[in-house]
């Protein structure tokens, strides 16, 4: 695919015969390192603790830096001895930059090429001082051999780790980054298993097999996170799918924070075992830095890598949905946790769970609480994963993987979703529920944050709640009732409602409930079947059968709830009587003492015609042959009332 691989492969010689001095070569003895040659040297450069002695003739034909700090001085006769202490490259790459003062053949390579260039920079060996100076040949070696090859460009990355800030300023990281994205969003069909930079090995494809999407996840996972960033960053710009980014970070993840695939697995490697060697250039495989989750390895400075590494694969998650799994994201988040990462960014990766929350598994959502000792888990990061997740469900009524304008299949996901998720919070209910720092304030509010329609079936909550009874012997009254308006009783199975009858740590208000509901279902299952309901199939032909086909303790405690209900509604209809002889008492003595305190006044032409009114009936009924009582009849008469419970 890429021509000049071939040719990067191989050492670049590099030498000048101009103004060279004659010389057979550098010889090193201790710290110290020397020119073969007659000539006495005259001008020694201390690097860390190695030593050049040299001659000042070669370097400062070609070192401009060099020449400023000599001639520029008072004395310069009488300086034969500076120190660069902070010469990018060290102590190897000024000696590549000497042999080429004194004219001696240097190989270029890619793993010399990056602190070759930085260090010719700082030494200012420009084309100011002399055409072909050592800035222009490993400018044109970096343009075009490193970045033509894919290997190359992944090994001078490399590189680069320890020539910040040179590397950045000299774009050597962005333009490696460039070349990089560039071949791995070509088209796979192209590229030959040869230029993967994979090592040879006798299982390895023969170059005419196909090269799956994601051969380049290997190569890229041995980089810094920064430059793993630029590189993401870069293809991501020139519109690799997210998908791939995504399965890259997690691969680069795997690598680099092992605890996000296996928690308790805490080793660092040794120098030796590095993945890549700078001094061999070439890959070994493996890991650089293995940290996981233990308290003493949080204290040192490997933790701050951590959590870098944590900071930056959040900030690079593409926004697309599914591009990494929730299971990955969940484990991100507890590693966010325990390393303290900024909340904005633990925020933000909350939001990423709630958005697929209904793909966790229990297992990745007990996530252990880091910051407090009040509970085991921590509860109240759950409880922010439920609230993302049921603000997403409402501002977006079309799930982001429904591609279909079927408004009765956009609703019918979202509640298969809403009720994959209510059984991930009965489990985890019924997991947490053991802890006895768990509040019963903070169990509710979870257990009812979920809408009703959610839930089907109820099992998945009696099973929590009666969890939390066994763990917590020492609730009220109250506060078990209060417990167990999380469920609803109607929604239990036949199951569920037989242990429930059996269950001492109920109250007894929620197990006649349990055995009420479960009498009304089989009544409508009878009903349905005596009433030639084909559709529905009862559970038993007939009562008969039901309470033969009953357990002897189910039996007994219906026996038992019976009796209670038959004296529950004695008791009702005889307060209700009392209170009906209590409101006839009251309207009496309202009517009574409306007639105290207003007096009737009559007027004499009221009486008067009262009276004229009373003899004609008399006179009416003596023409008659009736006898009208008497005033004394009609005072010994006792008055009857009409006392009336309706």
């Amino acid at each position: 695919m890429w021509e000049s691989e071939s040719a990067a492969a191989r050492d670049y010689p590099l030498s000048t015969t101009k103004n060279a001095l004659h010389t057979d070569g550098f010889h090193q003895r201790g710290h110290s390192w020397y020119v073969s040659t007659d000539i006495p040297s005259d001008f020694s450069v201390q690097i860390g603790d190695i030593s050049f002695h040299l001659h000042k003739y070669p370097l400062l034909s070609r070192c401009a830096k060099l020449n400023r700090l000599i001639y520029e001085s008072r004395d310069a006769a009488e300086i034969n001895k500076i120190s660069f202490d902070d010469l990018p490259g060290g102590p190897d790459a000024f000696e590549l930059a000497a042999k080429f003062c004194y004219g001696i053949a240097v190989d270029l390579t890619a793993t010399n090429i990056s602190g070759l260039r930085c260090a010719a920079e700082y030494l200012e060996m420009t084309e100011d001082l002399e055409e072909g100076n050592l800035v222009f040949k490993t400018e044109a070696f970096l343009s075009y051999v490193v970045l033509s090859s894919w290997r190359d460009s992944i090994v001078v990355l490399k590189s680069c780790e320890n020539l910040s800030p040179w590397a950045e300023n000299l774009q050597i990281v962005r333009r490696c980054s460039e070349s990089i994205a560039w071949k791995a969003c070509a088209n796979p069909k192209g590229i030959r298993w040869q230029y993967t930079g994979k090592p040879r090995s006798s299982s390895s494809p023969s170059r005419s097999a196909p090269v799956p999407p994601d051969w380049w996840f290997e190569d890229v996972s041995i980089l810094r996170i920064d430059h793993f960033v630029r590189v993401v960053t870069a293809i991501r710009v020139k519109g690799m799918v997210p998908e791939l980014i995504g399965a890259a970070i997690i691969h680069y993840a795997s690598k680099w924070l092992p605890s996000l695939v296996k928690d308790g697995a805490a080793s660092v490697t040794s120098p030796e075992d590095e993945p890549y060697s700078i001094s061999s250039g070439t890959w070994k495989g493996g890991l650089h830095v293995i940290v996981a989750g233990n308290q003493e390895i949080l204290a040192t400075v490997q933790a701050k890598d951590q959590r870098m590494i944590v900071e930056s694969l959040v900030s690079i998650i593409p926004q697309q949905r599914d591009c990494v799994s929730c299971s990955f994201l969940l484990r991100l988040l507890r590693m966010a946790n325990m390393l303290n990462v900024a909340p904005a960014l633990v925020t933000e990766l909350e939001k990423r769970v709630g958005m697929q929350l209904e793909q966790a598994t229990l297992s990745d959502l007990l996530i252990p609480c880091y910051n407090t000792k009040e509970t085991i888990y921590d509860v109240d990061l759950v409880q922010r994963l439920l609230e993302h997740f049921l603000v997403q469900e409402q501002s977006s009524p079309m799930r982001p993987d429904t591609k279909t304008y079927d408004y009765a299949q956009r609703g019918s996901n979202n509640l298969n979703a809403k009720m994959r998720v209510a059984r991930l919070v009965d489990s985890y209910l019924t997991e947490v529920a053991r802890d006895r720092n768990l509040s019963l304030t903070k169990f509710q509010v979870l257990a009812e944050a979920l809408p009703e329609s959610a839930r089907s079936c109820d099992d998945g909550l009696y099973r929590a709640v009666d969890s939390y009874l066994k763990a917590h012997p020492t609730l009220t009254e109250h506060e078990r009732k209060r417990l167990c308006r999380v469920m609803e009783c109607q929604k239990l199975s036949v199951d569920a409602c037989m242990h429930a009858a059996q269950n001492e740590r109920l109250p007894l208000r929620v197990v006649v409930q349990v055995l009420f509901s479960e009498q009304v279902k089989i009544s409508n299952a009878v009903a349905l079947k005596e009433g030639g309901e084909s559709q529905y199939q009862p559970m038993v032909p007939n009562r008969k059968t039901l309470l033969e086909g009953t357990p002897q303790s189910f039996q007994e405690g219906w026996t038992t709830a019976k009796k209670d209900i038959n004296t529950l509604k004695f008791d009702l209809e005889t307060v209700k009587t009392k209170y009906l002889e209590l409101q006839n008492d009251m309207e009496t003595l309202q009517r009574d003492f409306n007639k105290l305190a207003k007096p009737k006044q009559t007027s004499a032409w009221t009486s008067g015609w009262k009276r004229l009114s009373k003899l004609t009936k008399m006179t009416d009924a003596n023409d008659n042959g009736i006898q009208l009582p008497t005033a004394e009849h009609t005072r010994k008469t006792p008055r009857r009332w009409r006392n009336s419970i309706s």
